[in-house]
């Protein structure tokens, strides 16, 4: 099974490379974040022309999160558990699915803005919410994994200088043991550094010619369970699909599994 995970940021924007990227890698599962679009405005009919259904959570022209499958789609849940609004508003930014047998949840995390923005708290308190939906989707009894954009590095190799980051969110502590606590649930980030390059980034501004000069960060994130990091045959962050014109200024990640 090839299960994967990609920032589009804006399906409309992108579909014709979206089209392009599931013929070529055909994945049996994607998770997206950032459609900017509601849900009934999903290009679901032409992505099932290539074989996939579609589970999309859309309230419009920011954020946004969807599933995609060709091995089935079930137990469709929108949103955390307890999860917090941001200006009254409880965002579209998760949404989870059963798919050939495996559990993911799709998550595009709050970028936070800056450590004093009440962007910031709520982008915590969302984190907060995860970790409480992961616990309970852990007590279930199929490999389980939770994908997407968490707008968060890591460790400090997982940015292209570090020193040039002291002032920002992705890469603050309690961001960070946010992360750990959600690791620590049981979860295992099983796309390793390095992998096929020295600094595996997924993201790379578009602007001042961040990727060429490959200033970038490593904020795309797979963590699964026990059984579905055990299944891992190979992983890889796709940089070609950010090249050339037109592209998000996420590359898609992926993960092949022996399920």
């Amino acid at each position: 099974m090839r299960i994967a995970t990609w920032n589009v940021n804006s399906v409309g924007a992108r579909l014709p490379r979206l089209l392009g990227w599931l013929e070529t890698t055909r994945p049996d599962v994607l998770c997206l974040q950032e459609l900017k679009c509601a849900t009934d405005a999903f290009p679901a009919a032409e992505v099932a022309e290539l074989g996939y259904r579609t589970a999309a959570h859309g309230l419009g022209r920011w954020n946004g999160v969807a599933v995609l499958s060709r091995v089935g789609i079930e137990d469709v849940t929108r949103d955390l558990t307890g999860q917090p609004a941001y200006e009254s508003e409880t965002k579209a930014r998760a949404i989870g699915a059963t798919c050939g047998g495996v559990r993911v949840w799709s998550v595009y995390v709050p970028n936070g803005r800056e450590p004093a923005h009440a962007h910031y708290d709520y982008k915590l308190n969302w984190l907060g919410a995860l970790n409480d939906t992961v616990g309970a989707e852990l007590t279930g009894d199929r490999p389980f994994a939770v994908l997407g954009d968490f707008n968060i590095a890591p460790a400090d190799e997982d940015v292209w200088d570090i020193s040039l980051f002291a002032e920002s969110t992705h890469v603050t502590d309690p961001e960070r043991k946010a992360l750990a606590v959600l690791r620590d649930t049981g979860l295992t980030d099983v796309v390793p550094r390095p992998l096929k390059y020295d600094h595996p980034y997924t993201y790379w501004d578009y602007r001042q010619l961040a990727f060429p000069k490959n200033r970038g960060m490593r904020i795309d994130l797979v963590y699964g369970d026990a059984r579905f990091a055990a299944a891992v045959t190979d992983a890889y962050v796709d940089r070609e699909e950010r090249k050339g014109k037109g592209g998000s200024d996420h590359a898609p990640v992926v993960v092949d599994l022996d399920i």
